[in-house]
């Protein structure tokens, strides 16, 4: 069996539905991504927040500039997650106040700044509830916006399967591979840095998540819960294990709760019984065990998000898309539902899902 698969070869939840077809990125404006704080913020506090947007580049790019221009230690800047640099964004990011006399020596080409404010405490990697994406799709088939509503109809009945995206495995798809060989050897001394290392076992951890969503797919069950489960419920964020299959899969089916599946690290809430079953299925598909990601924390990912505050608009040759998604989630994977196309892009995943 192929384990590496192209990132495209994943089920699909509309499978049986035509896609709009078109292009995505042929402009800059075409890739919006606009954050959404974590939290409110106090208007009060010795941290300055920055409401920026930047264009054509990335947010290290824009942390960089503001490190040098500015004269602040990099560790002083603040930022929730990592944005794109093909797109136009919006992010806040965060210096203390002392250093707020400073800021209007900031000036750099694709960099605005909308707004300030303040807040007790710098803006950390994970202070962030999600993205709002307004993607535009260009060449489309003619019957597009009516395919795309009834797609879009499935997604909000169903969810989004939330696998990692392709922009997780590199340009050529090698990180995950190279990962397995570093678990499977037992190498994380020698040659390559630990941090490299890691980076690279969380690529394969991002696809042995993402096999196991497809297991989950492919066995009609990703909208249920089985036993021995560990759910999520959508709403507040609290896991639990799930005992009663029967009775928890009515809430499945109404998105109230969703199950989890495991990033493989020494630390992650065990599921049992049925759940437990496929969650080493997946590992011994890829010869491995629990004892090979020692070294990893490991977490818990939801296996399916809601698509919310959805907006589709007609546009020349095609339509413009606009959803909410949760952080960490990707916004090519809701467009490969719509589209049916290959949609692997330079997408920037959020830095809160690295450190697994």
């Amino acid at each position: 069996m192929k384990f590496f698969f192209d990132w495209n070869d994943l089920p699909l939840v509309s499978s049986d539905l035509a896609g709009t077809g078109g292009k995505i990125r042929q402009e800059l404006e075409d890739f919006q991504v606009f954050e959404r704080p974590a939290y409110p913020f106090s208007g009060e506090g010795e941290h300055l927040y920055i409401w920026l947007e930047k264009r054509g580049n990335t947010t290290k790019f824009i942390m960089d500039a503001i490190r040098d221009q500015l004269n602040i230690k990099q560790k002083d800047i603040g930022v929730a997650g990592l944005k794109d640099r093909h797109a136009v964004t919006r992010q806040w990011i965060s210096i203390p106040k002392k250093f707020e006399p400073r800021l209007e020596g900031l000036k750099l080409e694709g960099l605005k700044i909308l707004e300030t404010t303040h807040h007790g405490n710098k803006l950390g990697v994970g202070h962030l509830r999600g993205n709002t994406f307004r993607l535009r799709v260009r060449d489309a088939e003619p019957e597009a916006l009516t395919r795309a509503k009834a797609i879009i109809a499935r997604l909000e009945a169903f969810g989004v399967p939330n696998y990692f995206g392709p922009q997780r495995f590199g340009n050529t798809g090698r990180n995950a591979e190279r990962g397995l060989e570093l678990v499977k050897d037992g190498r994380m001394r020698g040659p390559e840095s630990i941090p490299l290392k890691r980076f690279l076992i969380g690529s394969l951890q991002s696809l042995l998540f993402n096999h196991y969503v497809r297991l989950r797919l492919e066995r009609g069950v990703l909208d249920q819960v089985l036993e021995g489960d560990v759910a999520k419920k959508h709403e507040t964020g609290g896991m639990f294990t799930v005992t009663d299959a029967a009775l928890e899969s009515l809430r499945a089916k109404n998105l109230e709760i969703s199950a989890t599946g495991p990033l493989y690290g020494k630390k992650v809430m065990p599921a049992l019984s049925v759940s437990k079953a496929l969650e080493d299925e997946v590992l011994a598909a890829f010869e491995l065990t629990w004892e090979g990601f020692k070294n990893r924390t490991g977490s818990r990912r939801i296996t399916r998000v809601k698509l919310e505050n959805l907006v589709l608009e007609a546009a020349e040759g095609g339509f413009w898309i606009s959803f909410d998604l949760p952080k960490g989630s990707f916004a090519t994977v809701v467009l490969r539902e719509i589209m049916k196309v290959n949609v692997d892009g330079l997408e920037t995943e959020d830095e809160t899902e690295m450190e697994t």
